[in-house]
């Protein structure tokens, strides 16, 4: 079946450049031009891909992006002008699944869609490479447990349960260190490195754990 994305941009050629490779990709599309306007058609035709800009009238991206994760999780492309770190780490963590700075090329857009549709939303945990048992507070890679720092189960089970999509530092320290306000988020690079190591001992030539440059991490499934 054919994908379907939506387009959220404003800007109508920009609009209109992005719809026409995507639909050459083999994509079909449909352009929004507000943000309201396009909460309330997800709510009631969701799509399967949703290119979303940060700056819209109406209803912003990252507004829209927090009401569209109440009931869909539908892969979202953030794409903004507005570069600073700031932006990049609330548009993520409002469940944005990547961000695209403008400008940009239509090409690499297409790419990142067809990658992020490759991905699963959900690991299929029982009977594959991982399983998180979480009242053991384990994480098993092929029937052997990890061992595990009660931090480091935390994270790692986190990155697991949705893999593809980048956490920044700043969130995975209040996964793991909620209520502990003398941490700072540079702890969590320590433990990503521990978990690194352990995990090589399964996966030697795999980076399982990849760092986002400016952002934060993501786990991407062997």
């Amino acid at each position: 079946m054919t994908k379907r994305i939506a387009i959220v941009e404003d800007e109508p050629e920009l609009a209109e450049l992005m719809r026409d490779y995507l639909q050459q990709a083999g994509y079909r599309t449909r352009i929004f031009d507000n943000g309201a306007t396009a909460l309330a058609a997800f709510r009631q035709d969701r799509p399967d891909f949703i290119v979303l800009d940060l700056m819209l009238p109406g209803m912003d991206g990252v507004m829209l992006c927090r009401e569209l994760r109440a009931f869909s999780d539908v892969p979202v492309m953030m794409v903004t002008a507005r570069v600073e770190e700031v932006d990049r780490l609330i548009g993520l963590e409002t469940g944005a699944d990547d961000y695209l700075c403008k400008p940009f090329s239509p090409r690499e857009l297409v790419a990142r869609v067809k990658a992020i549709l490759r991905r699963p939303r959900q690991p299929e945990l029982e009977g594959a490479e991982f399983r998180i048992d979480k009242q053991g507070r384990r994480v098993e890679v092929r029937g052997l447990a990890i061992d595990l720092t009660p931090t480091e189960f935390l994270l790692l089970s986190t990155l697991i349960e949705h893999p593809g999509q980048i956490f920044s530092r700043a969130k995975l320290l209040d996964i793991a260190c909620p209520d502990d306000l003398d941490v700072t988020d540079r702890a969590v690079d320590s433990h990503i490195k521990n978990l690194r190591k352990k995990l090589a001992e399964f996966f030697p030539e795999a980076d399982l754990i990849q760092s986002v440059y400016g952002v934060g991490y993501r786990f991407e499934l062997p």
